[in-house]
């Protein structure tokens, strides 16, 4: 799914994981794409929710949200959420904001897959 400066992919890993690529600019006008390749995204409990952030280049508040979201439904699923391959800039806003509290971290989608 692309928006004009969004792209979301979504991908199984062989462990049963499901992965979701973000690249591009999260604002208040791609938002609402990735909410929708999201909201079609299967969340089955005990099985892993991967979002590769890692080609995110920009996200504001609106983004913010929408993975806030994301982490809502995953909860009431029972599904463990990863967000993996955070740039520096957008680690320090989770940290500012307490997400990174919230959210499990990686440092790669790889690691977050990793058993």
């Amino acid at each position: 799914m692309t928006a004009s400066l969004l792209t979301v992919a979504r991908r199984a890993h062989p462990s049963g994981a499901g992965v979701v690529e973000v690249e591009g600019e999260l604002d208040q006008h791609t938002s609402p794409h990735l909410t929708e390749a999201l909201e079609d995204v299967h969340l089955a409990p005990g099985t892993t929710l991967v979002v590769d952030l890692s080609g995110l280049t920009y996200c504001d508040s609106t983004g913010l949200t929408v993975l806030i979201g994301l982490h809502q439904r995953t909860e009431a699923a029972r599904a463990p959420l990863v967000l993996a391959g955070l740039q520096e800039e957008l680690l320090r806003v989770f940290s500012v904001t307490g997400l990174d509290r919230l959210f499990t971290l990686r440092a790669t989608a790889e690691e977050a897959l990793a058993p």
